[in-house]
């Protein structure tokens, strides 16, 4: 497996994502994957979601761990088409995780507000 380089702004890369995806909002779904998915609508983004989440599960069971990260690119990018489907920004979701940081799984659980 490669190896990361070890100065890599993981928030940057995804922030560059993010703002692709926003930019394939606009694009005409005969030349953007991304704007066919957005145009398509909410389910169809799902579906890709779904079916990205049973090949990580199948590439874990293989245990081809470089084929478990394809898949597991495969499974962010989608998600992130989906939050650009609701305007979510990935911030919103670094800031959430970060917000966990140190904190127990399991009483960051316990504390959660009913949805």
């Amino acid at each position: 497996m490669t190896q990361v380089p070890e100065k890599v702004d993981f928030s940057r890369v995804l922030t560059e994502l993010a703002d692709v995806l926003d930019s394939r909002r606009e694009a005409s779904p005969q030349t953007s994957y991304v704007s066919q998915l957005l145009h398509a609508g909410e389910d169809k983004i799902l579906k890709k979601v779904i079916e990205e989440a049973g090949e990580v599960l199948m590439a874990s069971k293989d245990g081809d761990k470089q084929h478990l990260v394809k898949e597991v690119a495969d499974v962010w990018f989608h998600t992130m088409v989906l939050l650009t489907y609701h305007q979510i920004r990935v911030e919103d979701v670094l800031q959430e995780l970060q917000q966990r940081q140190n904190v127990s799984g399991l009483t960051e659980k316990a504390n959660r507000q009913p949805q």
